[in-house]
């Protein structure tokens, strides 16, 4: 709400014409100012509310002399958080306050304003009421408008673009949707000046809790709302304000945060129907099927396939994310950036992937539409993509779909700033090879025959640092002893005293190369088959 402060009310004409003086609690004159009394009691504990301003000549105050009462009337006026005193000079006090009362006002830091002249206090009372009660007409014509506009947004089903319009056009401030990664999914600059607005946003905005569902985080100026429940958050919306919002503000986040959960619950209605259809479509042509029924079926939901080339993609959460990894996210993300590329696509969930089928035309580079659709979904989302190679034709639909799966096997799901955006069976060497025999047996009792007398080692000296560490960081780092100790913050001295260990432990001589390739290989296998699990 707007509040008059005791400070605009000395600047309407009405107080002026009266030439009021501040003469006490100077500091405490901003405050705002809930309604005013006139009177001449010196008992009002009983008709004031906090934020009440008090209008007197001083006729039925306390005498001069009795300091006492003096200070035990400021003190009903504090403890009611009365917004300040002011005395009308001429009918009590002549020419000035007596020294007792200026001094209980400034103690207790509340506001003392003495008239000079002569003023009716039913032109004060009514010139503040009426400013008062506009102000309220204001926050109901607002609280009304912030109604309608979300209620109408309801009965649309507007998107998250729409919502997030109508929050900058209601506030003027930047606005950031974000997911619960804290990645921008949007963002509306607004009226104010949103360069640099985003900078270092993930960091930052990771750093920013609330305790309740909305908030404001006076470190960075930002009214946050939670958007889903306290067990499963999926994201926040953000509204830059770089002062306490008022509560208009904090009830446009809430209807914001309402009217994108209800967008979402439709959303998944939607995309829950289309994705099945989606799967169907996607299993068909990977079995091979193209009768008449799966093509019409195929061409009924725009994705053509007459004439067009294919490309799978295999979209795989890492295993290093911060927060769950919500797969429907993926799969909108996904679709928008294929909308985005100007490209048709089927999309569905299967076994915690998302399987990407993109159609291009002939003329089109296929591995170049899936780097940037697969860019877009990387920067919203803490997943790794593979890809299979083009096809085609309809027959071939099938292979891409599985080498991007292989693919997806083989590539490490920890995040490497450095990996491309997309994972190709280029990309893959031994790891590809290692991904192809999957759980046969051979490979386990390999991995296990070469690995198990450090494992038991480890295990037999918990605490100690382990030796298969001081193995990885040897292979890892083969052209470099002093990197490959410095990878493990341990001086050269101690990772050669553990190196002669590994060797007394298996019985081998760790500069044969065949030896190293075959603890290399053991393992990448285990590695691997412990991100399987």
């Amino acid at each position: 709400m707007r509040h008059l402060t005791l400070a605009e009310a000395l600047r309407l004409p009405a107080f002026r014409r009266a030439v009021p003086v501040v003469v006490a609690g100077e500091d405490a004159i901003e405050r705002p100012i809930r309604w005013v009394h006139a009177t001449e009691l010196a008992d009002v504990a009983g008709i004031l509310r906090p934020g009440d301003l008090v209008l007197t000549m001083g006729t039925g105050l306390p005498a001069d002399g009795d300091h006492m009462a003096l200070a035990d009337f400021v003190q009903t006026l504090a403890d009611v958080e009365s917004a300040g005193l002011v005395i009308e000079l001429g009918r009590r006090w002549q020419t000035a306050l007596p020294q007792a009362l200026i001094d209980a006002c400034r103690e207790r830091a509340i506001p003392l304003v003495a008239l000079t002249h002569e003023v009716k206090f039913a032109s004060l009372t009514q010139t503040i009421g009426e400013r008062i009660i506009d102000a309220q007409l204001a926050d109901l014509r607002d609280a009304q408008r912030v109604h309608d506009t979300f209620t109408e947004l309801s009965f649309t089903q507007a998107g998250p673009a729409e919502i997030l319009d109508a929050v900058q056009r209601l506030t003027g401030g930047p606005v950031v949707l974000e997911n619960a990664q804290h990645r921008p999914l949007d963002f509306l600059a607004g009226s104010a000046d949103g360069d640099g607005f985003l900078d270092g946003w993930q960091t930052r905005s990771a750093r920013v809790t609330i305790a309740g569902r909305t908030g404001w985080d006076a470190g960075n100026g930002w009214l946050v709302t939670r958007l889903g429940t306290t067990e499963q958050d999926w994201g926040r919306l953000v509204i830059a304000s770089p002062e306490p919002p008022a509560e208009r503000d904090m009830a446009v986040a809430e209807r914001a945060a309402a009217a994108l959960a209800l967008h979402r619950l439709h959303d998944r209605d939607r995309e829950n129907s289309v994705r099945r259809t989606h799967r169907e479509l996607m299993s068909a042509l990977q079995a091979g099927a193209t009768s008449d029924e799966v093509l019409r079926r195929c061409e009924l939901a725009r994705f053509p396939v007459r004439r067009r080339n294919f490309l799978a993609l295999v979209l795989r959460p890492r295993t290093v994310t911060r927060a769950p990894t919500d797969l429907n996210d993926v799969a909108a993300t996904a679709v928008r950036a294929a909308h985005a590329a100007r490209v048709p696509v089927l999309v569905c969930e299967v076994e915690r992937d998302i399987r990407v089928l993109l159609s291009t035309t002939p003329s089109t580079s296929a591995d170049a539409v899936a780097d940037r659709v697969a860019r877009r979904i990387v920067e919203q989302h803490d997943v790794a993509v593979a890809a299979g190679r083009v096809a085609g034709d309809l027959a071939e639909i099938g292979r891409s779909l599985r080498e991007a799966g292989h693919v997806a096997d083989a590539i490490p799901l920890s995040a490497d700033p450095t990996s491309p955006a997309v994972h190709r069976l280029e990309d893959l060497h031994l790891r590809g090879l290692l991904a192809l025999l999957g759980q046969d047996d051979r490979l386990r009792l390999f991995t296990d025959r070469e690995l198990q007398r450090l494992r038991e080692h480890d295990r037999s000296v918990a605490g100690r640092p382990s030796l298969i560490a001081a193995l990885r960081a040897l292979l890892t780092h083969p052209e470099s002893k002093t990197h490959a100790a410095a990878s493990l913050h341990l001086s050269r001295a101690a990772f050669y005293d553990r190196l002669a260990k590994i060797a007394q432990v298996l019985g081998r001589d760790l500069d044969d190369p065949e030896v190293r390739i075959s603890l290399h290989v053991a393992l990448i296998a285990d590695e691997m088959s412990a991100e399987r699990t």
